[in-house]
């Protein structure tokens, strides 16, 4: 059993625990991830490591509220623990050698590119960040990107903070000013990384993105979080998630994901009653 020693809320739908895991924190790398089962019964959930220390023996993960899965991992508080937290998995994010680095998140995926600009940052390298969320309202993590980027750009898409546009159009506008960059990563939305990579291939600048499809038991076995990259099948539990994006076909991806959106609906749903019936 896995104890959660802090839990807090980051804006309306997005929280994160820190979780009480010391094998996982000794080998935990930035772009590695973990899968969890808050109770017995509870499904398989996937999320990349937001963020880890090793002397502590934490790991921390953020996760969105959306459907069934992370709903009822949001019963839990402080001093709960979580049934199963397996990891570190995947290939860790290759930064070193890295020089100067554009790191772009969009959401809830600046969680995941988070631990990734701040290992750039303490190996040495210039980070700038580009951070887009819908409003001013779902901001994460702005106080720790401040600390680990040389510059950092915050978008919103309505303008209600910093500045208004998607992130494409402030990467762009870095892009412009002159900077060299050795690499883009990112992290977010598959739309919003398909764009983001259409962008830097005009410029030709190498480009990393995170992919997070479905997956079940992390090993590769299942096949569920198959992908195409430069038309071969690759597998992001194993051979990710991170991949040259200017390879991922995101279409196919994007229509994979939405697979099971009407399960994941029903879900929801009897997770709501469920719990509106604990209350009562």
């Amino acid at each position: 059993m896995y104890k959660i020693v802090k839990k807090e809320r980051l804006n309306p739908t997005v929280a994160k625990m820190v979780v009480e895991a010391p094998l996982i924190a000794k080998k935990a790398e930035p772009g590695q991830f973990i899968i969890f089962r808050a109770k017995e019964n509870s499904e398989r959930i996937p999320l990349t490591i937001a963020d880890f220390d090793r002397e502590a023996g934490t790991v921390a993960i953020i996760y969105q509220i959306v459907g069934a899965g992370t709903m009822e991992l949001d019963t839990l508080e402080e001093g709960d623990c979580l049934h199963d937290f397996v990891g570190p998995l995947g290939v860790p994010s290759r930064v070193e050698g890295l020089k100067k680095v554009a790191v772009v998140g969009g959401g809830v995926g600046c969680a995941i590119a988070y631990p990734v600009a701040k290992k750039l940052h303490e190996l040495g390298a210039e980070v700038h960040t580009v951070a887009g969320f819908r409003n001013q309202d779902l901001v994460i993590l702005e106080d720790e990107f401040r600390a680990v980027s040389d510059r950092l750009c915050m978008m919103t898409d309505d303008g209600s903070y910093g500045e208004k546009g998607v992130v494409t159009k402030a990467l762009e506008q870095l892009i412009e000013e002159g900077n060299q960059y050795d690499e883009v990563i990112a992290i977010g939305p598959l739309i919003m990384m398909k764009f983001v990579c259409a962008l830097t291939k005009q410029y030709g600048i190498k480009t990393t993105v995170s992919m997070n499809p479905i997956m079940i038991d992390g090993t590769g076995m299942c096949g569920g979080c198959r992908l195409t990259v430069g038309g071969e099948t690759r597998f992001a539990c194993v051979d990710g998630p991170d991949f040259d994006g200017h390879l991922v076909d995101f279409d196919e991806a994007m229509r994979r994901g939405a697979t099971y959106r009407d399960f994941e609906q029903h879900a929801r749903e009897a997770e709501c009653n469920l719990l509106k019936k604990e209350v009562q």
